[in-house]
């Protein structure tokens, strides 16, 4: 795929206008979104992404029209596992629901620069080294089987801080009170840094922390830089917005470390598959590419993922269902 710098330069363009958009609103007020307000803004963000799809099928092809919904689809889905972790780190901090907003958009752009530093970073690394593809695989594939054992274990959901985080709170004092969404204050002539800045820390090193999984995932779709960032940014950009519409729901898909577990076997499996393909491992098949390895098209990974997801979401919700009809029928008259 041919992109040339001036549609690269006319996307990022596009997103940073919007996002500055969102900046320019939240910060000159900070407030809990109304429902009415998230389903515009998200529906926004989806209508951008299809066309977008369409537009790259248009004019590059269902190939990579189909990596495209592909990555976007997987990335949103991890997406939707990482607001949970965002959710403990707002109630481990106790952040009032008005600033939320300003800390979750700081956190979104904070992720869009550090993803797009993986994503340079994993382009030059695969197009020099294929064989990078065999630890990217082994890698999603061990994920996958810890995000699937964490999801049966059923343990309570905590908060466990990062190392960064740690240290800030170690190192550095801070008051314990919010004044609005100041990162410092002057306290009795000193400066401290508030609970805001110490909650965007843990977002961002949180955010990190995901990127590890869910780049290497999207390089098992697609080998286009391109479309890798542009899957990321339509993902991220939609994500505040379905922080505050699912709210509880997100507790309601109690399926959806399973889901995830597959997701990621999977593509951790079709990476091994490609670097079998393009074997250049002296030790493996004597440095040949191995022909007899199966070779799964574009269109059957975007099956599997809208079979596992939906899935994932339809079994989640019965479930939830059946506890609620039953937490009913026990409870006291």
């Amino acid at each position: 795929m041919d992109v040339s710098l001036l549609v690269w330069g006319v996307s990022i363009a596009v997103v940073v206008t919007l996002l500055a958009v969102d900046i320019a609103v939240v910060g000159r007020r900070p407030h809990v979104p109304s429902t009415a307000e998230c389903l515009r803004h998200l529906a926004g963000y989806v209508g951008l992404a299809i066309a977008f799809g369409l537009g790259v099928w248009a004019t590059a092809g269902g190939q990579y029209a189909g990596e495209f919904f592909a990555g976007w689809l997987t990335e949103y889905s991890l997406s939707v596992d990482n607001l949970f972790v965002f959710m403990l780190i707002m109630a481990r901090f106790a952040v009032p629901r008005p600033y939320q907003q300003t800390a979750l958009l700081v956190g979104i752009v904070l992720a869009l620069v550090f993803r797009t530093a993986f994503i340079l970073a994993g382009a030059a690394i695969v197009s020099t080294f294929s064989w990078v593809f065999y630890l990217f695989g082994a890698f999603l594939v061990w994920t996958g089987w810890k995000v699937g054992r964490q999801g049966a274990e059923d343990e309570a959901e905590e908060f466990h801080p990062p190392l960064l985080l740690r240290l800030v709170e170690r190192w550095f004092p801070s008051t314990s009170q919010y004044h609005g969404v100041r990162l410092t204050v002057v306290e009795n002539g000193r400066r401290l840094i508030t609970p805001m800045l110490i909650v965007l820390v843990a977002l961002g090193a949180t955010d990190l922390l995901f990127a590890f999984d869910s780049i290497p995932a999207l390089f098992g779709l697609t080998s286009e830089p391109y479309l890798i960032m542009m899957a990321n940014l339509f993902a991220l950009m939609g994500l505040r917005q379905l922080y505050f519409l699912l709210g509880d729901l997100l507790a309601r898909l109690v399926y959806l470390s399973y889901g995830l577990a597959v997701l990621l076997g999977f593509i951790g499996v079709k990476l091994v598959l490609e670097a079998m393909h393009e074997n250049e491992v002296p030790f493996i098949n004597g440095g040949e590419p191995i022909s007899w390895a199966p070779e799964i098209p574009i269109w059957a990974s975007l099956l599997a993922i809208v079979v596992i997801l939906g899935t994932t979401a339809l079994a989640s919700l019965a479930k939830s269902r059946r506890d609620e009809r039953a937490a009913l029928t026990d409870a006291p008259v």
